[in-house]
């Protein structure tokens, strides 16, 4: 049997004595309670019922997910700790799975169930109903495609497909690798866009290294999906370049996507 220390005696600071009791690890609770352990008000189901899931924090809605921690620790001590080491929900929903695996309390399963939740978030993103998507800015393109371009290992090329009234018809992914004028067949940008019988288009991808700032590459592809739209009768209204948090619209940056001459005549 393991060998409890005795308690120790500390002189408090208003000259009285205190004990503090030094207890080995597997014989006290740790640093949290499991969450049976906790006030009904303080428990993640119980608060998700009376607040909603928006009024829980992120560590308690991993909780829920998880249903119950490790010896000493409750759920939400686990959810923390993952969140800390990973810096934040971003990392963590980067994260592989040795590396979740590899956070004191998750293991293989708790892993897979985390990167399931986070994959289902990414889906519901991408699977937003259309007809409620209307493109008025370049935000609105970015608020959508930042959050699911901005953390991409690498790089992907989207077109955004809009009918007269600039609402989304649907969004597809054209080329994922090196997106660049040279590897990219002009061709494929319009492929679903011809078949929807789209009005215009709006070109996303992403930088993996998290700068957006565009490349003479970037510049050279929207030069070309200019000209092969123009022969389409499709309207190139754009191309976003999205690194870590942030985008460049080449329309507000000065791409004459409205001064290119008239059409040719039918």
């Amino acid at each position: 049997m393991p060998r409890r220390e005795p308690p120790t005696i500390d002189p408090s600071p208003a000259g009285g004595r205190r004990t503090t009791l030094t207890v080995l690890e597997g014989h006290g609770a740790g640093r949290g309670r499991a969450i049976r352990e906790l006030p009904a008000t303080e428990r993640p189901r119980e608060r998700l019922q009376l607040r909603g899931a928006a009024g829980l924090t992120a560590a308690e809605l991993i909780a829920l997910l998880w249903g119950s921690g490790t010896a000493g620790h409750s759920a939400v001590d686990v959810a923390t700790d993952a969140i800390a080491r990973f810096d934040g929900l971003t990392g963590l929903a980067r994260a592989s799975s040795p590396e979740l695996e590899g956070v004191p309390g998750v293991g293989a399963a708790r892993a897979a169930q985390l990167q399931a939740a986070f994959e289902l978030g990414r889906r519901l993103l991408a699977d937003w109903p259309a007809g409620r998507w209307t493109i008025r800015s370049p935000r609105d393109v970015a608020d959508r495609l930042v959050l699911q371009m901005g953390r991409l290992e690498r790089e992907e090329l989207r077109v955004v497909i809009l009918n007269t009234k600039n609402a989304v018809l649907r969004v597809t992914t054209a080329y994922q690798g090196n997106v660049s004028a040279s590897l990219v067949r002009v061709g494929e940008l319009f492929r679903a866009a011809v078949r929807l019988d789209a009005a215009s288009v709006i070109l996303v991808h992403n930088h993996p290294s998290g700068d957006p700032t565009p490349s003479p590459d970037d510049l050279h592809l929207t030069a070309e999906a200019l000209a092969a739209g123009r022969l389409l009768d499709i309207d190139v209204l754009d191309h976003l370049v999205v690194g870590h948090d942030a985008y460049v619209s080449l329309r507000d940056r000065g791409v004459a996507f409205d001064r290119i001459g008239p059409r040719p005549a039918a």
